[in-house]
């Protein structure tokens, strides 16, 4: 078994995201590069700065632009997207989503396919006609009023179960609400296939090895809805270490010895030597040049990995009524190096273009007067302001004088 220390545990798992050591990757071929070595883009509608998705791929892709996922996605269909669990995959891969598609028909979605077969059969009959659809297209009052939390009509009921079960994928987004077609006029026709039970199996599970650098594989409800078969894990674990697939790693300090790829075992032990692998040379500024902001969604830190990774306590407000947040309702990460060392809540005033931060919290107050940080900030605000196409920075809310003298330096 591979023993490693924290700090090199930390740099692989964020280093295998693309958010360490810098900016590997550049452009439209590069969002397409980051996207398969994230292996899921989650998709999240909230659009309060910028929605969480394009946060993530500008924390990863120099001249990154919001939206720019959705090329190589609709456009090039080298991506889909789907699931409960809503995410971008790559299109290779739909032999083995089709077997969950399958799997998630015959035991999770028997009731909708009864109490809304009729509906089912007509959004079929109108995909066949049009070609595309979106909920939109229908009017509440021609079609039967239901309580689902997928939608108040009939027709996007059946639309969504559809989707879910592998009969029609998404065409493209219109403002990023779903517009279905046949899967057959998306999918290339060789990927319209199943794979096999046990091949699915073993994906499901390295793959989800491979989304989290490190794991023991613990059931939680996000790995149940991409797919992992929990039910089979024990086995399916003891079956790909015995095929040398897959290595144990002990993290000095952790309790659970954690699963890896076998095939990342040599970036593992370069990592732990102290060098940084050479694929992972930064094009640009490093994260100790310039900081990084992290989405709410981000796999390194959400859903309570910032305090097991960076000591850090981080919880996505958004949810939370107003009187019992502690911090803000969309209240970023900010990451100097490998460490998360401050947060900072934020919203876009559209009516004068003006980035304006809400509030900015320090976890070391030392930061305050850190010249090194101070400019890492300015060049990661710099670049976010200019991301955003906002014209302005309002940085009244920072409380800090030398830090907010230095941000209120910047020019978009």
């Amino acid at each position: 078994m591979l023993t490693i220390d924290q700090q090199t545990a930390r740099r692989f798992i964020l280093g295998k995201q693309g958010l360490w050591p810098g900016r590997r990757w550049k452009g439209a071929a590069g969002t397409e590069k980051a996207m398969r070595a994230m292996e899921y883009l989650q998709l999240d509608p909230l659009q309060i700065i910028a929605r969480s998705q394009d946060i993530k791929l500008h924390a990863r892709v120099l001249d990154y632009t919001p939206g720019l996922w959705e090329k190589p996605t609709y456009k090039q269909r080298k991506f889909f997207d789907w699931g409960g669990w809503l995410a971008v995959r790559p299109m290779d891969e739909l032999p083995y989503w089709r077997v969950v598609m399958r799997r998630e028909r015959e035991q999770g979605h028997a009731k909708t396919a009864k109490e809304h077969a009729a509906a089912i059969q007509e959004m079929r009959e109108v995909l066949r006609e049009r070609g595309t659809v979106s909920n939109r297209d229908f009017q509440m009052a021609s079609r039967t009023r239901t309580n689902s939390y997928r939608g108040r009509k009939d027709s996007a009921v059946a639309l969504y179960y559809l989707w879910r079960t592998g009969e029609v994928m998404t065409h493209h987004r219109s403002n990023f609400e779903r517009v279905y077609a046949l899967t057959e006029t998306v999918a290339p026709k060789e990927l319209i296939r199943e794979a096999s039970e046990a091949e699915t199996d073993r994906f499901l599970v390295r793959k989800e090895i491979s989304h989290n650098g490190l794991t023991w594989l613990k059931r939680t409800a996000e790995a149940y809805y991409r797919g992992v078969p929990f039910n089979r894990i024990g086995a399916l674990r003891e079956k790909l270490l015995a095929d040398l697939e897959i290595i144990e790693v002990q993290v000095e300090g952790w309790k659970q010895p954690q699963c890896a790829l076998a095939s990342d075992a040599k970036l593992l032990k370069e990592l732990a030597a102290g060098r940084t692998p050479a694929a992972w040379k930064p094009l640009g500024a490093t994260t100790e040049q310039e900081v990084s902001f992290l989405a709410p969604l981000e796999p390194v830190s959400a859903r309570g990995r910032a305090k097991v990774l960076f000591d850090f306590d981080y919880v996505w407000e958004v949810y939370k009524p107003e009187h019992q947040r502690k911090y803000g309702y969309y209240t970023l990460p900010v990451m100097w190096g490998e460490r998360l060392v401050a947060r900072f809540d934020s919203k876009l005033d559209r009516t004068t273009n003006t980035f304006v931060i809400l509030g900015f919290w320090l976890e070391d107050k030392k930061l305050a007067k850190n010249e090194a940080f101070a400019e890492a900030l300015a060049a990661g605000f710099e670049n976010f302001v200019r991301f955003l196409g906002a014209a302005k920075l309002n940085v009244k809310a920072v409380k800090e004088p030398m830090l907010r003298r230095r941000l209120a330096q910047i020019a978009p």
